[in-house]
Parts: structure tokens; sequence; C-alpha cells
């Protein structure tokens, strides 16, 4: 006889899969996200995890490593088929679904989706190379009012609020602000002074000001001009209501008069505005946000957690793009959006605040029916069984006549709060917290949590 050979798999970083407790959890989020989506309207669409490559690069250079897929026993004789990636976010897809179904779709039209992306990341906390996204967007014809900006924003921190994570701040920005300022001095490399500026945060004052000396420079006719200084005054701007915005933003020492810049203005004095109604400190206008992707065009979000001071990054971040789906259909088609990086946050808090996630079940048995030892009442606890599951509790079935202690430990160890006993024809529930057993009648009982 040959030994059998077996393969020990190994965890693939960047590829999580949770333990059921944890996954419990994970979907009783999905189910509060999802009803708060809908609370406002947003219908949900689902794309295919692929897309051309072609689609996910129609915008140009993007700057997330791609993961690209092909058939292992590819035949060299086949047709050449389009070269397909993993979607690296929900967006694209998004911008490319409604070109697709643009006749078919009612405008303004306001999705949600809730799916995995995948990214070639190095893997750490929050960070991931497969994970959910939770996105929402409102995409309309030609003109989108700036109100939508600031709903898809209250939208996401009622969803957040929802979560019991703690605090929360929404930072918010317009990118036409800082773009303004760009045009209005004439600096050719304008996409790469607004990166410098979005890694502020991460990497400090001091290299974001080296960083901008070199970027932010340029010799004309005037002579010599480099506004890293102003830039960078610009981005530590930092204001919790839309007076106190102006106020600081009129302090600076240059501020051009061009269209671009007083729009921006105006667009996240309103979008403050209209999010008053949250709680004082909610939300911040912080003009170092700028977002990474080209495609946003003027307001920005990102989404700090103040309670967990171990993890800095967002959470949850978006924006308005201007013609995100012209790059597939010959209509404009401006929209605004914002994501929850739903796999990131839920294991930043999975690692540092369990006790504010509230891991507890094994199951989602609300009811562990015990089988009798005597065969004459085990059909009268399927019965029971099944009529608990009508009335809408969770009841799973216990199959091997073992002795009732022993059932009672499953029962247990699995944290299933109530155990159903049916003795000679009789019913009595076991309230596994509390130690207390009474006599119950399975057509009126309900779990109540």
């Amino acid at each position: 006889m040959t030994e059998k050979r077996i393969y020990k798999p190994k965890s693939i970083a960047g590829f999580p899969e949770w333990l059921p407790e944890e996954r419990l959890v994970e979907q009783k989020w999905f189910d509060h996200i999802r009803r708060v989506f809908e609370s406002y309207g947003f219908c949900n669409i689902e794309t295919p995890s692929v897309e051309e490559l072609d689609v996910l690069t129609a915008k140009g250079e993007v700057d997330k490593e791609i993961y690209v897929i092909e058939r292992l026993h590819k035949d060299p004789d086949e047709k050449k088929e389009a070269r397909l990636a993993l979607h690296f976010d929900q967006t694209v897809p998004m911008a490319r679904y409604v070109a697709m179904n643009f006749n078919e779709l009612v405008f303004p039209f306001k999705r949600y989706q809730m799916q995995r992306v995948w990214r070639g990341e190095r893997p750490q906390m929050g960070r991931m190379r497969e994970f959910y996204q939770c996105d929402i967007d409102i995409i309309n014809v030609d003109n989108l009012p700036i109100s939508f900006d600031a709903e898809v924003a209250s939208v996401m921190y009622e969803v957040l609020e929802g979560l019991n994570i703690g605090k929360i701040q929404l930072r918010i920005s317009n990118r036409k602000i800082i773009s303004g300022f760009i045009e209005d001095w004439g600096l050719p490399n304008g996409t790469e002074i607004l990166r410098i500026l979005d890694k502020l945060e991460k990497v400090g004052e001091g290299q974001t000001f080296s960083d901008l000396e070199k970027a932010a420079s340029y010799t004309g006719a005037g002579g010599a001009f480099t506004p890293a200084r102003i830039l960078l005054d610009l981005a530590k701007i930092k204001a919790p209501t839309s007076e106190e915005f102006k106020k600081q933003f009129s302090n600076l020492h240059t501020i051009p008069n061009t269209p671009k810049l007083q729009d921006g203005i105006n667009e996240l004095c309103s979008v403050l505005d209209n999010l008053s109604h949250l709680p004082q400190g909610a939300v911040v206008a912080d003009l170092s946000i700028v977002r990474g992707l080209d495609y946003y065009t003027g307001t920005v979000y990102e989404t700090q957690l103040l309670d967990v001071p171990e993890f800095t990054g967002s959470v949850c971040s978006g924006g308005r793009y201007d013609d995100l789906a012209g790059s597939y259909i010959n209509k404009h088609l401006p929209g605004v959006g914002i994501s929850i990086g739903f796999s990131r946050l839920f294991d930043v808090m999975r690692q540092t605040r369990p006790d504010l996630l509230g891991i507890g079940p094994k199951s989602p048995a609300h009811v562990m029916m015990v089988v009798p030892e005597n065969e004459t009442d085990r059909p009268i606890a399927a019965e029971a069984a099944r009529t608990l599951r009508k009335n809408g509790n969770n009841v799973e079935m216990y199959h091997a006549a073992k002795k009732f202690g022993d059932q009672l430990k499953y029962a247990s160890k699995k944290n299933i709060p109530f155990v159903w006993i049916v003795r000679d024809g009789k019913h009595e529930v076991k309230d596994m917290t509390a130690q207390t057993q009474s006599a119950a009648d399975p057509k009126t009982w309900k779990f109540k949590a």
C-alpha cells in the first residue's frame, strides 16, 4: 500500500477568511448597510468580478496593481479573446454598466453595490488583496445638483454610526480649490502636486514641503516661482463649518480669482451647510483631502475612526466625478459616490476593538432542539422545530440521541441562548444565560434578543 500524501494548506496573505462567529457579525453589518442604503432609495446592482482590461484602464493610468486573469490550458490556435482582469474598485464597472444600460435606466440613477474587489496590495492590518466594498453612487445626465454630494455623505455617516464602532469624522474637501491655484499659476504637473498633497498625513509636513518644492516650481518670464509654502498652508486648513472655513481661507496671503476656485469654495460650503444636522465634530472641511484617483473633479471625502488611534487611514472615501462614464458612451454623465472599505473596517475593528465589534455566538440559532432519548417524542420535537421556524425563530436540531448533559454542552459551546426540551409530549425551554427552565408553547414562543 502507498502512503497517502497530504498537502498542508497555508493561508494566502491578503485573502482573509473568518471564523463562524466573526462571519455572523459581518453578515449583520451587511444587513444594516443594505437597510440604510435602501431607505434612501438606492437600488442594488451586481457586476461581474472581471472586466475587460481596456475598460479598467480607459481613463488613463491607474495607480492600482491589477490582477490579470487567463486560462491555464489555453488553446494556442483559438481566437484571441479580450484580456480580462479582476476589478480594483466598483466605480469603473458601475460606469461601464451605466453606459451599456443607458436607455433602460431612470436618471438620476441611484445604485449601491456590495461586492469583492481585488488589488495587488502589500498585506497589513486593514489592507488586503481581496476585500468587500460597499458603494453608493448617483449619476445624472448633463447636470447633478450639489445637494447629492451632501446626501451621500449623510448616508455613510448614518451607516457608520449604526455599526457601533465609536466616534467617526467625515473629512471633506473640493479638488477645484487647489486645482484653481495650480491652474492660475500655470504649473504644468498638477496631477503630481495633488498626489503629493494626498500623502501629507502619511509622510508629514517636512517631506511634503520638500516634494512640493521639486514639483510645484517653474521658471517663466517673471522669473522663478515656487509656491510650495502656499500649497502647504492651503492643505493645512481644517474647519467644522462653512463660516470658519471662509475665515481661515481668507487669511491666506495669495488667493487667485478664478471661476474654478470660486466654484470649489461655493460647493464645499454648500455641502458643509447641508450636513449641519450631523453632530458637532462629525464633519470637517479638510483641504489636505484630495484623493489619488484622477477621475475625481470636485467634492472628495475621507473618514477617520476617532476612537481607534492605532489606525490612521480612511475606511470610507469617494468623491464627485464629472464624466467617468464618458469613456464608454457619448453622453455627459456626472456623478458622485462614496464607498466603505468594508473588509478593511471590519478587520481593523476585529483586531483593535473586538469589544465594540461584539463577536459572540458561533451559530445563528436562537434555539437548539434537544433530541429526546425517548423515540416516541422524536416526531413531536421535529414538529415543534418546524413550528418555531414558521414563527421566525432560528432552530438547530441536535440529531444524535446523546445524554441530555452532552447536548447542553454543545449548545453552550456555540452560545445558543435557548434549549428546547420535549419530555412525554410536554414542552419546556431552558434559558442558557439565566439557567432557568419553564413550560413553553412552540405555537406562540418567540425569541427576543
